[in-house]
């Protein structure tokens, strides 16, 4: 399926591995410019070179920035459109999994949560804006998570970013619909990520016999599909809500979760 991709320009935070990465690698296949955002420039730099060396697209590059700082998104959007004229395409996919109960939630886990996953998605918006409504053309799309719409105990405070997350979609997409900019969200569930193989890592160490084929396993007894998903099944997903194929798509929540959310 031809997707109308081919030329225009997106930017994904959080792109140096895992969902944002998968999901740049997907839209540089269909033909976009791609520039990757995250902290650290030499793992950047080596997801970028990956995406271009498996796309045979060479229009992608690599932006250091931290989310958090709004000057350092507000000059990363700025560089991204002076490289190729424009921008067309935001995913705010920046985040890390923070969950505990209630009452074991500090005041700093709290503070980090929402600064990267609401302020992050805020100050990326509102710097993409301006581009995409002098084109008359925009895609934006959060990521998210199912627990932002209905959590379960213990998911504190992801949650409840997660949940702002939803929220900040549906009101963008009222404001900015007239000038033909989606929004839309990405609820992820349990896909296989550079997070998770993080934490295969630590229970290595106290289980040496664990192989990271068993982990993903034990995992997905939990999901209806019995599996843990791939990346790139959320990051072909994304890429389709970046299209011209998506023009009557706006304002929703998609789960790909494997059928986990207790909601749709």
């Amino acid at each position: 399926m031809e997707l109308g991709l081919k030329g225009r320009v997106a930017i994904v935070t959080g792109g140096s591995e895992g969902i944002g990465k998968a999901a740049a690698a997907s839209m540089a296949r269909e033909g976009a410019r791609v520039a990757i955002v995250a902290r650290r420039k030499d793992v950047l730099e080596k997801a970028a070179g990956e995406i271009r060396k498996k796309t045979g697209n060479q229009d992608v590059i690599a932006v250091s920035c931290d989310v958090r700082n709004e000057t350092e998104a507000k000059a990363a959007v700025q560089s991204v459109a002076e490289t190729w004229g424009r921008l067309d395409i935001l995913v705010n996919n920046a985040g890390t999994s923070s969950a505990a109960k209630f009452d074991s939630v500090t005041d700093e886990m709290l503070s980090e949560d929402l600064k990267i996953k609401v302020y992050g998605a805020f100050y990326f918006s509102r710097a993409a804006l301006p581009h995409m409504r002098k084109a008359r053309w925009g895609r934006i799309i959060n990521i998210t998570t199912p627990g932002g719409k209905a959590a379960p105990g213990g998911t504190l405070p992801t949650s409840l970013s997660r949940a702002a997350g939803i929220a900040m979609t549906k009101a963008m997409s009222k404001d900015y619909a007239a000038d033909n900019v989606l929004v839309n969200t990405v609820c992820i569930g349990l896909i296989k990520s550079g997070q998770h193989e993080r934490r295969y890592e630590r229970l290595k160490q106290s289980e040496p016999a664990l192989t990271l084929e068993s982990f993903y396993g034990n995992l997905g007894k939990t999901v209806p599909l019995g599996r843990v998903g791939e990346a790139h099944e959320a990051g072909d997903l994304i890429c389709f809500l970046a299209s011209e194929k998506a023009s009557y798509i706006s304002g929703t929540a998609i789960n790909v979760d494997g059928g986990n959310a207790p909601v749709v």
